[in-house]
C-alpha cells in the first residue's frame, strides 16, 4: 500500500499535531516525535484507545496500528486545541485533500466504485470536561459537531481520467 509517508508520521510542533490528518495503514506503525521541548501525553480514542507520552524532543516512538478504523488525537496536557484525526487503513484507496481540495486516486482497477468523502465536524456543539494531567486541574474541551460524509458513484475506464466533485455544506 502506498500511502504518502508524511501522513503518517504525527510531529507535535508548537502545540500543534502536524498533520492534522493522517492515514496510516493497517498493522504499520504510527510514528511519532515532538520537534518541540514540551512534553505532552496524547490522548488516542476511536479504533483503538490508549494514552501516550509524546518522546523527548527529536526522538522517534511507534505505536502499531492493529485495528482499523478513526482514532481521535487529543493533548492531555492541558492544551485542549492540539488534536488530529487518524485513519487506520486497510487498503490504498485513500487520499486526502490538497489545500485547494483536490485529490487523487491513482491504479485503480476499472469499476464501479461508491467514493466517500469525510470531513470532521466543524460546528461546536458543547464543551466536555478533561482534565489536564500536567496541573491535575479541571479543563473544558470544545466539543464539535460529528464528522460527516457524502457519497457519489464513479465508473472507472482502463486509460481515462474519472472526477468526482463533492460540495462540503451542512446538507
Amino acid at each position: 500500500m502506498q500511502v504518502p509517508e508524511n501522513r503518517w508520521h504525527l510531529d507535535q510542533k508548537h502545540c500543534r499535531y502536524e498533520p492534522h490528518i493522517l492515514l496510516v495503514p493497517a498493522k504499520t506503525a504510527l510514528q511519532m516525535k515532538s520537534s518541540d521541548a514540551t512534553l505532552h501525553t496524547i490522548h488516542m480514542d476511536g479504533a483503538a484507545t490508549y494514552n501516550l507520552p509524546f518522546p523527548f524532543p527529536n526522538q522517534l516512538i511507534s505505536r502499531e496500528m492493529p485495528t482499523t478504523g478513526l482514532v481521535t488525537l487529543k493533548c492531555n496536557g492541558g492544551h485542549v486545541w492540539m488534536n488530529a484525526e487518524l485513519f487506520v487503513i486497510s487498503h490504498p484507496y485513500y487520499a486526502v485533500t490538497d489545500d485547494s481540495g483536490k485529490f487523487t486516486l491513482t491504479e485503480l482497477p476499472p469499476g464501479d466504485y461508491q467514493i466517500v468523502a469525510w470531513h470532521e465536524g466543524w460546528n461546536r456543539a458543547g464543551l466536555e470536561s478533561a482534565v489536564d494531567v500536567l496541573t491535575q486541574r479541571k479543563i473544558q474541551r470544545p466539543l464539535f459537531t460529528s464528522p460527516r460524509t457524502w457519497e457519489q458513484t464513479i465508473s472507472v475506464r482502463t486509460n481515462q481520467v474519472t472526477q468526482a466533485n463533492f460540495v462540503i455544506s451542512e446538507r
